[in-house]
């Protein structure tokens, strides 16, 4: 048989397997075949993750990570009074952390007292809550009940800004962005937000237009101020509201500066950015002065490792402004592709990241929210990804570590296989990716975790007014540690 048999051959056969294909996947059940609707070449990646998957070196063996959670398992965490509060002891298995959340609870406290004080959140994560899916749910809850009106800090530029429906953005093309996720020497420090923007025009405009969303309490741009930083040039922006003009200069002297547009509630406005093209330029914050606010620092393909790439002295500049109280570090989705369950690794940049948050915005609480459950093909058959659960024992793991509160997100959505219920029930709550959820799923998300935060303040309330009442003097703070539980470099 000569050369061009051969060919023709191969070709039939591989025309014929195609064939077959297309037809088997007509009849068999669609779980089998993801059906993502996200678009693969707006995923991005963090460098420090993929650097931290290739230096892995798996040095905990499968003996040594068994031994470590069969020591954890079942052993009583007992907590350092805080202020003369001691929360109940837990256990690994059921770890939540209220303990380590009790300066944020004390100014929930103080707001429901005085409804002038403001109280503010830091939301991370990645593609989980892009478009404010989740967040927005968590921020209208805590509104809801303390008051607070307006969605927070706003980049310039987002990939979910057409989607987002708590705030309309658009921009022109010829911004310059700079992310945490791709670069690791920006030529400004990254803001709050962890981008920084560049009016990259000189001869054309560089804009940015907002206009309030339909969202309750974000129905309004309340003191609309912005943030840039840095430069040894000035540079001029003109705020367009309505059928005003307002020509404002930009004093870039500080490593984090501020500006208002307004005094008071806009329904939109635009900003037009002259001259201005080396000052860093970071986002705009829309909030009404008193209440709750929550601002969502989302960023698909993150791992959370970026994080710890933060210029402290900015944050602190940053936070001098914005005034947190919690900071919410919620990852998972794109660490769990490694073809590894040991999660050490992750563990260790993620203690860099959480003790980063520390030194950038010190007092504040940290709370960790672990992975969702997640849906692969296995024999043709659609169940829990091995490595939801070594994952989230490991976020546990490093959230008991950092002392940081703890929202086990897998369990609270249902545990084994509560991914495919969400995806196959009608009207169903997650896509068919098996990974993210829809408004639907979001909004159910957003409750969940608002109920497990508002049951710790509860308990918070509760303990807080006991002590009052015994007049029980609080014990010097101490740096709380569990009593009964060693954990270590080597036992996690």
């Amino acid at each position: 048989m000569n050369t061009k048999s051969y060919f023709f051959q191969s070709f039939a056969i591989v025309a014929l397997a195609l064939v077959a294909f297309i037809g088997f996947k007509q009849i068999l059940p669609d779980k089998i075949f993801s059906e993502s609707k996200l678009d693969s070449k707006n995923i991005l990646i963090d460098s420090l993750l993929l650097e931290s998957v290739a230096e892995d070196s798996l040095s905990l063996d499968k003996d040594s990570i068994a031994k470590s959670e069969e020591a954890l398992s079942g052993q009583k965490i007992v907590f350092d009074e805080t202020e003369g509060i001691e929360f109940p002891a837990e256990t690994f298995e059921n770890y939540k952390g209220y303990q380590y959340l009790i300066s944020f609870y004390e100014k929930l406290y103080q707001l429901e007292k005085n409804p002038q004080n403001k109280v503010r959140i830091a939301y991370y994560g990645d593609s989980m809550t892009d478009g404010d899916l989740i967040v927005q749910d968590v921020r209208t809850n805590y509104q809801e009940r303390f008051g607070g009106n307006g969605v927070g800090f706003v980049s310039i530029t987002s990939e979910s800004a057409a989607s987002r429906g708590s705030v309309k953005s658009s921009y022109s093309k010829n911004w310059k962005t700079q992310s945490y996720l791709n670069v690791k020497r920006p030529t400004s420090p990254f803001g709050v937000n962890g981008h920084v923007f560049f009016a990259n025009d000189k001869s054309n405009s560089t804009w940015v237009q907002y206009e309030a969303g339909l969202n309750k309490y974000s129905t309004s741009l309340d003191n609309a101020t912005l943030f840039y930083g840095r430069s040894s040039k000035v540079g001029k922006v003109n705020f367009i509201i309505g059928k005003d003009t307002l020509k404002k200069s930009l004093s870039p002297n500080n490593l984090v500066n501020t500006l208002k547009v307004s005094s008071g509630s806009l329904k939109a406005f635009k900003a037009n950015f002259v001259q201005a093209d080396s000052i860093p330029i970071y986002g705009f914050n829309f909030d009404n002065g008193s209440g709750v606010h929550v601002d969502n620092f989302s960023q698909r393909g993150n791992s959370g490792l970026p994080i710890s790439m933060f210029n402290a002295d900015v944050m602190r500049a940053f936070n001098n402004s914005l005034k947190y109280d919690l900071i919410i570090l919620h990852y998972g989705t794109n660490v769990l592709n490694y073809g590894t369950k040991n999660y050490s690794w992750y563990e260790k940049g993620m203690t860099k990241t959480v003790n980063k948050i520390k030194e950038s915005f010190p007092g504040v609480s940290i709370l960790i929210v672990s992975t969702a459950d997640k849906s692969t093909k296995y024999d043709l058959e659609m169940k829990t990804d091995s490595a939801v659960v070594p994952l989230m024992k490991a976020q546990k793991h490093y959230a008991l570590e950092a002392q940081a509160g703890f929202v086990n997100l897998y369990t609270l959505m249902g545990g084994d296989g509560s991914m495919i219920k969400w995806v196959d029930e009608t009207p169903a709550k997650a896509n068919k990716d098996y990974t993210h959820f829809n408004q639907r799923g979001a909004k159910a998300i957003g409750n969940l975790l608002y109920g497990q935060l508002n049951k710790g303040y509860e308990e918070y309330k509760v303990l807080r007014e006991k002590r009052d009442a015994e007049g029980t003097k609080p014990k010097p703070v101490r740096k709380a540690r569990p009593d009964s539980v060693s954990v270590t470099k080597d036992s996690v």
